[in-house]
């Protein structure tokens, strides 16, 4: 197979936010499509791509090379000459060679946004360059770039400086861009340029900035422009993208360069420079102190013991109970915690329960309410005696294997929530005990779905608000399962019907479409934090959410565990403050309640729960369910369970035979007699994800490790 004989060395990609049109996974296609090895995504001051370009490149037999549009703050800063207004930053194009240069990019990029003023865009001194540049190849930035400026301002002698002192700061890795995108400021500038090359001795680099895959996509992408800055199509003093501002093939540059071919073989020596490119870590958790000459397995295995001695006097011993009794239900938990200790001391996780547990026990101390624990983690009776969780498994018939398999290594995930008003303490705690730069908040990234591309672009063409809104509501809007604009246009025919009679809809439809799925903006997890076991920005790029007062990872939460960071869950959730005030208000009235002590067998509630009295009750306030309560008339704790599990889209068709056969109304059925035991507790039905496994184990000898990977199959 012949290799294109030029590199793209300046794509912007979706995570350029509401500038780049280009996906990652269509970006790694058009290469493939036009036969070129290898292509730089340098992303407007951010690296969110990074991990995701370097994992969808290779695959495809595309060499990904890492690099961003760096803002270089202007020395001739704020000042009357130009009425207080701060100017506009230049750019530099950074492209990492190496492990050190990767690095290096992740420390000037973070220190972008970290330590930028408020109100200004995330930029970096001449300075920060100097401190960090080893291993980093850098592009001039064409006429946005401080030499570019310089000229176009002929200000020659300080582009002879400036380009003296960013060649000494990137010795034989510098190289003079030259762009012809069609603009006259490019025409205007580029003799000069090529006059300081040769003068310098500095290699030409020939560079098209793509933010679009082709010319179909012009319009669609100075919308997407539109939509950043608030401004609409017909304005002419807007910016301003050319139908040239698009992914060029190796030929069309070739004829646009043929009078400087050197200019174009140096994309292919820059890309033979450039080889390096982040691949998956191990997951790397900070250590946690535990006392001299004891290990991490140690001390789990030791708080896990005393643990379990104090929740087996509190919640399992009762005072029927004989001494043979007490000592058989002692030894059936204590074989269960042993068994788990062993996997998770093997799986190298005991430093993560033992971080987890700390500040779960911190904020307990501290008053704050935690919630009892969800999702597969209340499986673990270690997280049960450790405090973590609040749910006996052995009661309730959970298992361990659902949450950490030991025939599956993955990392363990609690689900944690704490009462929204004070989640934020246990956040500062854990920055105070691990170090304010080893703790991070996760990036979300918003997208612009089928309804918001149509309201932004209606907006951008300047069409009426209440014509927009209409043809808005014919989209479907299921957030869950988003329908495609373009599938939900084949679909309605009135829709159809206003693209037919008016061609400025089907020109907002036709951009809309081509801009839907695009990322509108990054906000911060609700819930995702990161602890690392050095400084962050060692191991990712950091971005500061204006709307929080803490770091956040420039990579999504999928991306950021690949590149080696341990997520956990630390979820606000006001119901856990409704519970605490309603608490406080009773004590007012010298009524005390122990929520960890409420019995589960009250039959005055589940009286309540028979009439649907459940407003304001967590999972059972909507109609919908508060029919299905009166219907059940739930008698024991296990029905709220079944209901909660039951009520939601696919399981719900067996909310009628669940009721009938509590009610006797429906026989029961098992399937196989063999199933009796796992299905007796849901009358048959099979609910629960841990029913599933204990089916494989019962029919088909499966382990539960095994019959956990057949559950996630």
């Amino acid at each position: 197979m012949t290799h294109a004989d030029f590199i793209h060395l300046r794509v912007h990609s979706a995570y350029s936010l509401l500038e780049g049109a280009i996906k990652i996974k269509d970006l790694v296609d058009l290469c493939a499509a036009n036969s070129m090895p290898a292509v730089a995504v340098t992303d407007t001051c951010n690296l969110f791509g990074a991990m995701e370009f370097s994992l969808a490149a290779p695959p495809a037999g595309v060499q990904p090379i890492i690099g961003c549009q760096i803002a270089l703050r202007r020395e001739d800063r704020a000042g009357p000459a130009n009425g207080g207004r701060q100017p506009d930053p230049d750019q530099l194009i950074l492209l990492v060679q190496d492990e050190t240069g990767y690095g290096n990019l992740i420390k000037l990029v973070s220190r972008a946004f970290l330590e930028t003023d408020s109100g200004q865009a995330p930029q970096i001194s001449l300075e920060d360059l100097e401190s960090f540049n080893d291993g980093l190849i850098a592009l001039t930035g064409g006429p946005k770039g401080l030499i570019g400026r310089l000229l176009a301002e002929e200000q020659l002698d300080a582009a002879k400086a400036s380009l003296k002192r960013l060649a000494d700061i990137y010795p034989g890795r510098l190289y003079i861009e030259l762009m012809r995108h069609g603009l006259d400021i490019e025409a205007r500038i580029e003799p000069a340029l090529l006059d300081l090359a040769y003068e310098h001795d500095l290699p030409l680099v020939a560079t098209n900035e793509a933010f679009f895959a082709d010319a179909a996509m012009h319009q669609a992408g100075n919308a997407l422009i539109c939509i950043a800055d608030r401004r609409f199509l017909a304005e002419d003093d807007r910016r301003h993208l050319t139908p040239e501002h698009r992914f060029k093939s190796a030929k069309e540059m070739r004829a646009l360069f043929a009078d400087l071919p050197e200019a174009v073989d140096n994309t292919l020596v820059i890309a033979r420079r450039c080889a390096w490119f982040p691949s998956p870590r191990d997951p790397m958790l900070p250590s946690f102190p535990v006392p001299d000459g004891q290990s991490e397995g140690d001390a789990l295995r030791q708080l896990a013991e005393e643990g379990l001695k104090k929740r087996l006097q509190a919640h399992v011993y009762t005072s029927a109970m004989d001494e043979d009794e007490r000592q058989k239900a002692a030894k059936h938990y204590h074989h269960r915690l042993e068994y788990e200790i062993d996997i998770i001391i093997k799986m190298g996780f005991s430093g993560y329960f033992l971080i987890v547990a700390d500040f779960i026990q911190w904020a307990k101390g501290e008053g704050i309410p935690v919630g009892p624990g969800r999702g597969s983690g209340a499986g673990s009776l270690v997280a049960w005696v450790l405090t973590i969780t609040d749910l006996d498994p052995l009661r309730f018939g959970l298992l361990f294997e659902r949450f950490l398999n030991p025939e599956r290594v993955s990392m363990p995930d609690f689900d944690i929530d704490f009462c929204q008003d004070r989640r934020d303490d246990v956040i500062r705690y854990v920055q105070d005990k691990y170090g304010q730069d080893h703790v991070a908040q996760i990036i979300t990234f918003g997208s612009l779905q089928a309804r918001a591309a149509l309201r932004d672009v209606g907006r951008v063409l300047q069409l009426p608000y209440g014509q927009v809104d209409r043809i808005c509501k014919l989209v479907p809007n299921n957030p869950a399962d988003p329908v495609p604009l373009a599938l939900a246009v084949d679909k309605e025919p009135q829709l159809q019907q206003a693209r037919r009679e008016d061609p400025m809809v089907a020109r907002m439809m036709d951009m809309a479409i081509a801009l839907e799925g695009l990322y509108r903006h990054a906000s911060t997890h609700a819930a995702g934090v990161v602890i690392g076991d050095r400084s962050l920005d060692e191991l990712v790029p950091l971005y500061r959410d204006p709307h929080s007062d803490m770091p956040v990872t420039q990579f999504s939460m999928k991306y950021v565990e690949l590149a080696g960071l341990v997520k956990f869950d630390f979820l606000g959730l006001k119901t856990l403050d409704v519970l605490q005030k309603s608490v406080a208000l009773l004590a007012n009235r010298n009524i005390t309640i122990d929520l960890e002590s409420l019995p589960l067998d009250d039959a005055a509630t589940f009286e309540m729960l028979a009439r649907g009295d459940t407003t304001g009750v967590f999972q059972c306030e909507s109609s919908g369910v508060r029919d299905v309560l009166r219907k059940l008339k739930p008698d024991r704790f296990e029905d709220i369970i079944a209901v909660v599990a039951l009520y939601r889209p696919g399981p719900m068709d067996n909310i009628p035979s669940y009721i009938n056969r509590k009610h006797e109304l429906e026989k029961v059925d098992y399937l196989h007699p063999d199933l009796e035991e796992c299905l007796a507790e849901t009358y048959g039905i099979p609910i629960y994800q841990e029913q599933v496994m204990q089916m494989a184990q019962a029919l088909a000898g499966f382990t539960l490790g095994g019959a956990d990977l057949l559950r996630r199959a």
